[in-house]
């Protein structure tokens, strides 16, 4: 299982669809920085059938003042999740 990690806002980047492109089907994808407002409902459908496997960063959708937006869908972890997932994963790809 690999951990991509996209910081780019979705809205704004096309990178997003690289990293679905390449992610296999065990994959997990976490939303950092400005990458976060994927997790907005007007914004998560982009991120098709990843359920289970799509993350955000808690701290950095608390920053941005999103955390009422976030959609149910998408699951929420700390800096210490954060730390689990890269534990848990084979190697991380970050996109930028």
């Amino acid at each position: 299982m690999l951990l991509h990690i996209l910081n780019r806002s979705p809205a704004t980047s096309e990178v997003y669809r690289q990293a679905l492109a390449a992610m296999g089907p065990a994959d997990r994808l976490l939303m950092i920085e400005d990458g976060v407002q994927g997790a907005l409902e007007s914004l998560a459908d982009r991120f098709g059938d990843l359920q289970g496997r799509l993350y955000v960063l808690e701290e950095d959708l608390a920053a941005r003042g999103l955390v009422p937006l976030c959609t149910d869908s998408v699951i929420r972890v700390d800096m210490e999740g954060f730390v689990t997932l890269t534990e848990e994963a084979q190697r991380t790809v970050s996109w930028f």
